[in-house]
């Protein structure tokens, strides 16, 4: 306790000291104010008051420069600039009439005015009463010394008095120790206006600027001396009232305080606020008005409603404006890649049939006997100008007169317009030119234009389906040439073959094997159906050969392209369909697959090329229709079930894939869909595709389209893997037959079921060893008993599968690579980190404009609040707004957080999907954070156009907007980290729980076991840099009233650009750790 009073009692004497100088400065300067006047006293008081105004100049010129360090030291939390504060508090320079009145009063006004040792005293007590939280009354006592005790209590030591030094008396000014004070009992009276006089101290001290200090009037119904409410000591009746008793906090008293609606240019002036003008306690002069407030005379506050209401309506249009043009463009952006999709297709169409047309013309010329009707009838249907432009150039090579010469250059044309109109956008070829070789024909430059690409994209598929028209009621190897031909022009796939051996899941603490011994492969460009009853394993078959399976042990051996490797490093190049549909539900068919071909397709294929790839897509699965409609989601309806379906495969078919693996494509379409989807994959296969699909009672037409067959029997155990043409004939062999017009996997997976009964000794529990012992495959020992004896192995054979077994055993690991050492083995170099921050940019900006009425909830929420805790928690001078900048950043981070979590937890099951396929994750976290700065900006304007304009603090608009910017940054990444690692509900409650629970921590006592945590919690960050940025306005008469507060919550003046690089810091931290949990969770 002694060490805290010796620290406060040097601070406050450095205060004092510099106080005392700059108060009693002007004081030496008043005698020249009347220069004309020549009248004997005149000229006595400017003699002297010359010479004693440069003395004390000398004299206190020395403690500024003595003390200025020790009071930056102590002070440093209420005191951004020493020079500065004091000099607004007292600096009487033009202000100083209140010296030349009192010493007109007093000619012994040096005796009466307070020494350092006196102001030491005065505000040590003072200091030690605010502390200990005493009440008003009793700090108004100060501590009992040398002239006010218990035995000695003169007149001057009544509040509003003073007395002179006695006669005789030397004292040092600049002595600080209260027992060296100088004894005052001589000539007591009454303060002098302009000056205050403490109770218990017999001396005068000046009002600061911003205090009015008149001499205080009785009033003699209450006997207080009003306006500072003192009484008069009783028993004394030549005893008046005198000048204000003592200036402090506002907390404690604000009878010194210059009164709202007034403003006092001097500390004896109070002058009433004008109309159009504003004064506020404590102001030293008026300030204007804004433009739409009103302000009538005596205004303390502007009402600045209509200015924010104002702002609000400016916001409220440019949010509809924004709103209205989003959905206007982005129509008429519709409507326009529409025209250019009709306008190409029906060129492409024109292009085709007049191809079609030269083509019969050509075999016409070729075969003189093709001159009869149906050829005739083709080439009339052309237009007379064409005719007479065929009949005239070309001549007829049979005729007589036609040499040798001639035919061989008519069949050279004849071979260079065969390739010649396919490889041009448009049929612009002159027919019949016999100078056409000798010509150069240009190819064009690749299209930039959208016009140009949809031209380029419906010819090439105009070409492509007179090729499918071609390859009809081909034999096989005249389909193998069509694919041969297409695959000329199209880029070559890498090949991927899968062979697993020995596969076996194990459920992770149950040693219950989901799988057991399956092995077999995946060949590339044939297309696999793994079937099976409910249970055998058919979904985790296909999870584990991808590398998606979690939560089981898996051991065994899986090959790609016969090597070791992890099927990780081919993910570029692999297409996983799963069994919900995963597609983003508020963008349109033609956006999530032109979304996936551009960020999943290699960088240097031509962005014409991918336009023609997602077009192919899009007319392969019959997606015309709906291209332009919005998927849907659960609670917005879009398109149909089926067609979300192949929206769904269509994702994985854009980027071209080399292993495609489907779960349940065809469950909840109909034959029809079914058919389309599967001849649409039967075109990949013919490129080289490996496609492997689980299927669920597939029609008699669909099962014949399968190249291979997995059947699975429940407890992952294979029945049979091999050709489906071989199915009847291997189980026919088991005695086995699939009765006529019966679908043969209906009815086998009815016998695995146990619904039929197969004939002969063969059940359904040994159907999986047969397979076993068919390929010589290792048998599990606790299967062994379902071997018949005949068909038991030798021991030869059993020392050979124990040695398979052994060997399974060492091979089953896998290749082990570290969080970000996954080799990449695909070849395929798909758009780099930019790029795909540019993809994921504008879908993410497409998907706000079309969720715009979440936005603007959000900003209609945001706007209550400020309204509602800007009429309720008013921001008061006395706490400088600590009450309403709780409520506001509640309330700020509360909402904010709860509007935060939507950006990741929306769509976590389609970054899963994305992710896994190779898309880059730090430019799909770039994008939402991005996106959210908009939020970021604006949400703070708009919460304080009311909060801000209803209250009105005395810190600037931008000073409390930059606050809200740091906070809403720190609480939006706070609230990514929740969203990426927790369940949206439990986002949820967390995000309504840290904003309130961790601002009661800021504001907890030093006492409180809590207040250990306060330095690290954001809220306390978020209230300081508010409390400092306010505290910095409050001048002059409101430095004691600053001092005292930031004192109370253990603020300091000098933090506020930590507190915002804290916010920022925390806001950018919890970012890295959202990213980091996100790879985490994916993987």
């Amino acid at each position: 306790m002694n060490g805290e009073r010796r620290v406060i009692t040097s601070w406050v004497g450095c205060l004092i000291l510099i106080v005392f100088f700059v108060g009693y400065f002007p004081r030496g300067v008043w005698c020249q104010d009347d220069p004309d006047d020549d009248s004997p006293d005149n000229n006595r008081r400017h003699r002297i008051s010359s010479l004693f105004t440069n003395f004390l100049s000398q004299r206190f010129s020395k403690i500024i420069r003595r003390y200025k360090s020790s009071i930056q030291r102590t002070l440093h939390y209420c005191t951004e600039d020493v020079e500065k504060d004091i000099d607004g508090a007292f600096n009487f320079q033009g202000k100083d009439e209140f010296f030349t009145k009192c010493q007109l009063k007093y000619t012994d006004l040096a005796n009466r005015l307070c020494t350092a040792a006196e102001l030491r005293v005065y505000f040590t007590s003072f200091i030690q009463k605010v502390d200990s939280t005493n009440s008003i009354s009793q700090a108004h006592f100060l501590d009992p010394n040398r002239n006010c005790n218990l035995t000695s209590w003169l007149s001057g030591c009544e509040p509003g008095w003073a007395s002179a030094v006695n006669p005789g008396e030397k004292y040092e000014y600049n002595e600080t120790n209260p027992r060296k004070m100088p004894y005052r009992t001589h000539n007591s009276q009454p303060c002098c206006e302009g000056f205050f006089c403490p109770q218990g101290l017999t001396c005068m001290i000046p009002c600061p600027l911003g205090a009015y200090c008149p001499v205080a009037k009785l009033n003699r119904k209450h006997g207080i001396c009003e306006p500072y409410h003192y009484q008069q000591p009783a028993g004394k009746a030549n005893h008046t009232c005198g000048a204000a008793d003592m200036w402090g906090p506002v907390q404690m008293g604000s009878d010194m305080f210059c009164d709202p609606g007034y403003y006092c240019p001097t500390t004896t002036e109070e002058i009433e606020c004008p109309k159009g003008r504003y004064c506020r306690m404590g102001s030293v002069q008026s300030e204007i008005c804004f433009a739409g407030s009103r302000c009538e005379k005596r205004t303390n506050i502007p009402s600045m409603k209509v200015f924010g209401m104002m702002l609000i309506g400016l916001l409220t249009g440019i949010l509809i404006v924004v709103y209205n043009c989003s959905d206007q463009l982005m129509s008429t952006r519709y409507a326009r890649n529409a025209k250019f999709r009709e306008a190409a297709a029906k060129q492409a169409r024109e292009t085709a049939q007049a191809r079609e047309r030269w083509q019969a013309a050509k075999d016409m010329i070729k075969n003189p006997h093709g001159f009869q009707g149906p050829h005739l009838s083709q080439i009339s249907s052309r237009k007379s100008g064409a005719r007479d432009n065929l009949k005239s150039k070309i001549s007829n090579p049979y005729s007589p007169g036609n040499n040798k010469k001639e035919t061989v250059k008519l069949n050279d044309m004849l071979e260079l317009m065969d390739d010649g109109p396919g490889e041009q956008e448009g049929f612009n070829l002159e027919i019949g030119d016999v100078n056409l070789k000798k010509k150069n024909i240009k190819t064009k430059k690749d299209p930039q234009t959208k016009s140009q690409i949809f031209k380029y994209a419906y010819g090439q598929l105009e070409k492509e389906k007179a090729m499918v028209e071609q390859s009809k009621n081909m034999s096989f190897s005249g389909l193998l040439s069509f694919a041969k031909r297409r695959g000329e022009d199209a880029r070559e796939r890498p090949r991927i073959e899968i062979a697993f051996e020995d596969l076996t899941l194990t459920l992770k603490g149950k040693r219950k094997c989901i799988m057991r011994s399956v092995s077999g492969k995946l060949m590339p460009g044939r297309i696999s159906a793994v079937m099976g009853p409910s249970g055998a394993g058919k979904t985790t078959f296909l999870s584990a050969l991808t590398g998606k399976i979690t939560g089981c042990t898996m051991s065994g051996m899986i090959l790609v392209n016969g090597k070791n490797e992890s099927i990780h490093s081919y993910k570029k190049i692999v297409g996983f369909v799963p069994q919900d549909d995963i597609v983003h539900g508020d963008l349109t068919v033609e956006e999530n697959l032109r979304f996936s071909a551009r960020c999943r397709l290699s960088a240097d294929i031509p962005k014409q090329d991918k336009v023609l790839i997602v077009e192919r897509v899009i007319e392969a699965l019959g997606l015309q229709g709906v291209r332009d409609s919005k998927v849907g989601t659960v609670e917005k309806r879009g398109i149909s079930g089926g067609q979300k379906k192949r929206v769904n495969v269509g994702l994985e078919m854009v980027m071209e894939p080399s292993l495609l693996i489907l779960d349940e494509p065809t469950s909840g379409l109909d034959s029809a869909s079914s058919s389309l989807l599967l001849r649409a994959l039967r075109r990949e296969a013919l490129e080289g595709v490996n496609i492997s699909m689980v299927v669920h009672q597939p029609s008699y037409s669909l099962y014949q389209m399968f190249d291979d067959l997995i059947l699975l029997a429940k407890g992952g155990l294979t029945v049979y893997h091999g050709p489906v043409k071989k199915v009847e004939e291997y189980f026919s062999g088991l005695g086995i037959t699939i009765p006529d017009r019966i679908n043969p996997p209906d009815y086998l997976i009815d016998i695995l079921e146990g619904i039929i009964k197969p004939a002969g000794s063969v059940t359904a529990q040994k159907l999986p060893v047969r397979w076993m012992l068919h390929n010589g495959y290792r048998i599990p020992p606790d299967m062994l008993h379902l071997c018949d004896q005949s068909d038991s192995p030798s021991p030869s054979n059993a020392g050979e599968l124990a040695n398979k077994s052994f060997n399974c055993e060492i091979e089953k690991d896998f290749p082990k690579y570290g969080f970000f050492t996954t080799p990449d083995l695909s070849g395929r170099v798909t758009p780099g980190l930019f790029t795909q921050y540019k993809y994921y940019l504008e879908r993410v900006l497409r998907q706000r404009m079309r969720d715009s009425r979440v936005q603007a909830s959000d900003y209609l929420i945001l706007l209550l609040a400020g309204a509602c805790l800007g009429t309720m928690a008013k921001v008061t001078d006395d706490t400088f707004g600590a009450t309403g900048y709780q409520y506001t950043v509640i309330a700020v981070s509360l909402l904010c957080m709860i509007g935060a979590l939507r950006t990741f937890c929306l769509d976590k099951l389609q970054y899963k999907r994305e992710s896994s396929s190779g898309m880059n994750s730090l430019s799909y976290f770039l994008s939402k954070d991005t996106m959210d700065h908009i939020n970021t900006i604006m949400k703070p304007l708009v919460y304080l156009c009311l909060f801000y304009f209803f209250n009105y603090p005395r810190s600037s608009f931008g000073s409390n907007y930059i606050v809200l910017v740091c906070l809403v940054y720190c609480v939006t990444g706070i609230a990514y980290t929740l969203a990426v690692s927790l369940e949206f509900s439990q986002a949820q409650l967390w995000s309504v729980l840290l904003p309130v629970v961790l601002t009661l921590v800021a504001n907890q006592s030093k006492t409180s076991a809590v207040s250990v945590m306060t330095p690290f919690v954001f809220p306390n960050w978020a209230l300081e840099a508010f409390i400092i940025a306010n505290a910095k306005e409050y001048n002059g008469v409101w430095l004691m009233t600053r001092c005292a507060a930031l004192k109370l919550y253990d603020y300091d003046i000098h933090n506020s650009n930590r507190c915002l690089c804290l916010l920022v810091a925390t806001g950018l931290g919890t970012r890295v750790i959202a990213f980091i949990c996100l790879l985490t969770r994916q993987r």
